[in-house]
């Protein structure tokens, strides 16, 4: 996850993807002389999330899910094609990271201060300890909403914080709008945004972000204006 989360692309750690030419498509491996079915790569970062979440209860972390896990748990789309984020307080990260190590995961420290990174099931896990530049709180975890991921229940981001995460994150270097206009459809009866408004809406970019999901019907002009 970046600062700014969801199923969306991370906020403040664009994905650099890979170019092929279209006279070269992926050609899927033969077993047999079947071709073999595509991954399931969103099913597959449910499964890693489902594993870190039952070992952070079981150890009796603090914690709640975040990125597009998250979004998906308070009912948006089940597509997820990049990783599985845990928001965790920075006093707790060595701890976590602990609980990790003993289950067998491997840990990493990346250039960033705000992260650590792990792998499981194959798939990318950051364990965050700031969100959009800000620590995250006791109270943040608290807000959080017990939820299922599938058949796993675990606390997950609430919604605001959620929002508020991915829209702060956005500035002059990172502004993709459109990977995080699908995450507020989604979620946009639960959001607090007069919060968000108050949070981070004097900032350019997430006000220009604002005004877009007012013009778009999505949520209501602020109180006072036209």
């Amino acid at each position: 996850m970046t600062h700014n989360g969801e199923g969306a692309a991370p906020a403040g750690r664009p994905e650099v993807t890979e170019l092929r030419l279209a006279a070269e498509p992926d050609r899927p491996a033969v077993s047999g002389g079947q071709p073999e079915l595509p991954q399931d790569r969103s099913q597959a970062i449910l499964e890693a999330a489902k594993e870190i979440g039952a070992l952070l209860k079981r150890a009796g972390h603090r914690f709640a899910l975040a990125g597009s896990v998250a979004v998906y748990a308070h009912g948006g789309s089940r597509y997820l094609q990049h990783d599985a984020d845990f928001c965790v307080l920075p006093e707790d990260a060595e701890a976590v990271a602990a609980t990790l190590r003993e289950a067998g995961l491997p840990i990493r420290t990346p250039p960033e201060d705000w992260l650590l990174k792990t792998t499981c099931r194959g798939q990318n896990v950051d364990i965050i300890f700031a969100l959009a530049h800000q620590p995250v709180t006791q109270d943040m975890l608290e807000r959080a909403h017990v939820l299922p991921v599938d058949s796993v229940l675990m606390p997950v981001l609430a919604p605001t914080d959620l929002i508020h995460s991915l829209i702060s994150a956005f500035s002059e270097h990172y502004c993709d709008f459109g990977a995080v206009l699908p995450v507020a459809r989604a979620v946009r009866e639960k959001v607090d945004w007069d919060a968000v408004r108050a949070a981070c809406g004097d900032q350019p970019m997430p006000a220009a972000f604002l005004f877009l999901l007012e013009r778009l019907n999505v949520i209501d002009p602020q109180e006072g204006q036209p």
